[in-house]
């Protein structure tokens, strides 16, 4: 990477950092570290997790109360989803110990309670706030209610329809997310140490346990498939459903697991494919990371979809069960050596981590550039 000499402060804002394993915060975790190692660019990260070894950037450890504790509570206007509970419940603790004197850009992707708090902090002479939609670009373009007040100085679009929707409302950049291809790589694994039987066709279905990601409609789909396995790997309000479910109707077959991150590259060499049928997906990380382990993927045919995995994957309309089941059997076929290059080189060429973090120094650089020009400040 390369950088112009011009020092860079940035905090990282979100309530799970370092607590929990999910595609903002494995992302926002990833970018950090790779703008942390660029000379003259310092990194904070603000989360209810525990600070790590070894890391390029600063961890500041906040209070909240988890989202967990909030899935039974009504959803009334403003607070609508559990994770905006968890979110208001982090902003005590995240008044006394964030500074906005001590930085130049701020960064989250939750709203609204975070987006207000990072645009109002410093008065005018604030850092400059950068929103990405790793949970949906609803906030950016809707124009009612809460979502009236929303604001930002740049947009991270993780995929071209966000883009397409923003770019002349925002300063927008479009920039995926990405993949260690070094540690999720092809390569043999014992099953039995992850609890999985060997010999066995498995296939592995990574994500939150939400309604929206339609893991029960995955597991009806693999249950009529004779001697197929299925792993589940998340949690979310969804799980009691999702394992009795399961436990019915694949007794024997189905696995229901949460992993640290570090087992994660196992257990998809562990799988024969990988299944995700969400309809709208703001980018998906499991896409990404099943393609650098080398797995084909059955999964909802869509605009993105088709950007992000090119040839390399199976695309069906996956609100038909039939196509599920079809596509499923096609997918268990496509773990030759050459499809498993393929998909290691679109990574390599569109995801790596390394080139993610790049386009966001060069998007934070641009940013900072137009906020300083507002002000009238030479830089």
């Amino acid at each position: 990477m390369t950088n112009d000499n011009q020092p860079m402060r940035i905090a990282f804002v979100l309530p799970g950092l370092h607590r929990v394993v999910r595609g903002a915060e494995v992302a926002f975790e990833s970018i950090a570290r790779e703008l942390a190692q660029l000379e003259g660019v310092s990194v904070t990260l603000f989360g209810s997790g525990e600070g790590r070894d070894h890391q390029p950037y600063t961890f500041v450890h906040i209070d909240n109360i988890p989202r967990e504790r909030f899935e039974n509570l009504p959803q009334v206007p403003l607070f609508r989803t559990e994770y905006v509970y968890e979110e208001f419940t982090f902003l005590p603790g995240l008044s006394r110990r964030y500074r906005p004197s001590d930085f130049d850009l701020t960064v989250t992707c939750s709203y609204p309670f975070l987006n207000w708090f990072l645009r109002t902090r410093g008065g005018k002479r604030r850092p400059a706030h950068v929103f990405v939609t790793q949970n949906g670009d609803y906030p950016a373009y809707a124009n009612r209610r809460e979502y009236r007040f929303f604001g930002c100085d740049g947009l991270v679009c993780t995929n071209p329809e966000y883009f397409e929707r923003n770019k002349d409302r925002w300063f927008c950049r479009l920039i995926p997310n990405g993949v260690n291809p070094e540690q999720f790589s092809p390569g043999q694994v014992e099953r039995e140490a992850l609890g999985l039987p060997r010999d066995v066709p498995v296939v592995l279905m990574v994500s939150a346990l939400i309604p929206s990601k339609r893991v029960v409609e995955g597991i009806r789909a693999v249950s009529q498939i004779e001697d197929l396995h299925l792993v589940v790997c998340g949690d979310g309000p969804e799980r009691e459903k999702v394992n009795n479910l399961g436990q019915q109707l694949m007794a024997g077959r189905f696995h229901w697991k949460k992993l640290p991150r570090e087992k994660m590259p196992d257990l998809y060499r562990a799988a024969d494919l990988v299944l995700h049928l969400s309809l709208d997906e703001p980018f998906g990380n499991v896409y990404i990371e099943a393609l650098a382990t080398g797995l084909p993927i059955v999964t909802h045919e869509s605009a993105v979809t088709q950007w992000m995995l090119e040839e390399t994957s199976v695309l069906v309309d996956t609100t038909e069960e039939a196509q599920v089941i079809a596509g499923i059997h096609q997918a268990l076929k496509l773990n030759n050596p050459e499809d498993i290059s393929g998909r290691r080189e679109l990574v390599e060429r569109r995801f790596a981590w390394s080139q993610i973090g790049q386009m966001y120094y060069e998007f934070f650089k641009d940013v900072l550039k137009g906020v300083s020009h507002k002000l009238g400040i030479i830089t």
